[in-house]
């Protein structure tokens, strides 16, 4: 088959809800990916900040596998000799009571929406039904009725109403409206990303996060962290928060927790919290499987053990630098963290940032723009110095080109 088959093929047979770049993939390892004709490429999606670990990593598929020949589900009808493993073990790497296992990363935000409003009423006090919880134009949490209903993004949420109520919105990386915000008595919590992601790696003003979070325990309100693409080293520490040194009440975890080998979540809190939801009341036939806890124990295990953070702290101030040497009226703004970037496009003629992509492809690079004019870098965490100033010229060659 050509590519053009496989993308006809589905085309043909799936739903039209993305839109992918036109290459066919057929391979991965580490930082490369390879197509079905055999043209190696430098992945700078990283499945969106899931394969943080790199494509295929060996320990994590290992553990992969022996536990597939072993035991695969169970459900949380019974108990299985592989989740409170998993649970000490990630409880204990990131400093938590308890965790709450789910698959995708929306599954994982809307346990965390639940998880604060029970808390609201529970322990707060708040009157049933009357719970809210602040949220930030630009967010991207996921794409349930629930989450689309704190979108202030038209193609998230047009055309999906009647929407869910119970949120207040205010502008990111703004202290004033969110202390407006904190003022309503029936606010329960605030959820937000450290660096929005998909807004095209917006990062918000120094201290941001930590007077947010100040804020939020003066008004005794849950302070819920969307780290599902900023966490796990991604940003250059095993948290964005920890940048500022602020532990959230609520972490929400997904996407690199598999390595990108599966889709597993989670949803970390402190007994306080977490034990206000009681049997029955929220659950997953998949969350916390024994297939899932193996790979996740393999894949934050990697994290630490190859000191991967520290690579992407080191690594994105190299790569930033070598952005801004392009000599190019193309590029507006260079931002970001860690191993986390944006390069902003200035439009040219009918050329948008969708062109330069094109572009990179043909030139062995793959990434995906956001917004239009936006162009977001996330390559796996284990690329080397020889690599990212590699990619980097390949990203300066075609800019420059263009």
């Amino acid at each position: 088959m050509k590519p053009i088959d496989y993308i006809n093929r589905e085309d043909l047979y799936g739903a039209h809800n993305y839109h992918p770049l036109p290459v066919v993939l057929d391979r991965g390892e580490g930082v490369f990916v390879w197509d079905v004709e055999g043209k190696r490429y430098y992945d700078f999606l990283s499945a969106y900040s899931a394969v943080n670990q790199g494509h295929c990593h060996p320990k994590i598929i290992n553990a992969l596998v022996q536990q597939a020949q072993k035991l695969t589900l169970t459900s949380r009808a019974f108990y299985n000799s592989t989740l409170g493993e998993y649970e000490e073990y990630v409880t204990k790497y990131f400093g938590y009571d308890k965790v709450l296992p789910m698959n995708s990363g929306a599954e994982g935000d809307e346990t965390a929406l639940k998880l604060c409003r029970k808390w609201g009423y529970v322990k707060k006090g708040i009157a049933e039904n009357q719970a809210k919880i602040i949220v930030c134009n630009g967010n991207f949490h996921g794409r349930t009725i629930t989450i689309v209903s704190m979108s202030n993004d038209p193609e998230s949420f047009g055309g999906f109403g009647p929407f869910t109520p119970g949120f207040i919105k205010i502008p990111y990386n703004d202290i004033p409206s969110l202390e407006k915000a904190l003022e309503d008595p029936t606010v329960a919590g605030f959820l937000v990303e450290p660096i929005q992601g998909e807004a095209g790696v917006f990062v918000p003003d120094e201290g941001y996060l930590k007077k947010a979070f100040d804020l939020c325990k003066a008004k005794n309100v849950l302070f819920i962290a969307d780290e599902v693409q900023t966490g796990i080293a991604r940003t250059g520490k095993l948290l964005a928060c920890d940048h500022e040194k602020v532990r959230p009440d609520i972490l929400i975890l997904g996407k690199a927790l598999s390595g990108g080998v599966m889709p597993i979540s989670a949803v970390l809190a402190d007994d306080d919290i977490m034990l206000t939801i009681k049997p029955g009341e929220h659950g997953s036939t998949f969350g916390g499987n024994p297939i899932a806890a193996k790979v996740a124990i393999a894949a934050l295990g990697v994290i630490k053990d190859e000191k991967l953070a520290e690579n992407a702290e080191r690594l994105g101030k190299i790569f930033r630098a070598e952005l801004k040497t392009i000599k190019s009226d193309r590029i507006e703004l260079i931002r970001g963290k860690g191993l986390l970037n944006a390069v902003i496009i200035k439009p040219k003629g009918n050329q948008t940032a969708w062109d330069v992509c094109l572009a990179l492809k043909d030139n062995g690079l793959l990434a995906k723009p956001t917004h239009d004019h936006i162009i977001r870098f996330a390559p796996p965490l284990v690329i080397t110095e020889a690599q990212i100033k590699e990619a980097a010229g390949i990203i300066k060659k075609t800019i420059e080109n263009m």
